[in-house]
């Protein structure tokens, strides 16, 4: 049984500090950033993730890329 996996959509997630807690601690929530291409090379994704975390009023802190995959029984 041969099974495929297709990329569906591909997004670039940075966390962004929104606050602190009662404890004083960071309070983080991820930015999301649709439509990146799904066949993007990881590195520039990375470069253009540091562009946008340097233009950023607010801390910053990891940085995600996610994909979304259907998967196939051919």
């Amino acid at each position: 049984m041969a099974v495929s996996l297709t990329k569906k959509a591909t997004s670039l997630g940075i966390e962004v500090q929104k606050g602190v807690d009662k404890a004083g601690d960071a309070i983080f929530k991820t930015k999301m950033f649709a439509n990146v291409k799904n066949d993007a090379d990881p590195s520039a994704v990375y470069e253009v993730s540091q562009a946008i975390k340097g233009v950023m009023a607010d801390k910053t802190r990891d940085t995600f890329l996610s994909v979304t995959s259907s998967i196939d029984n051919n």
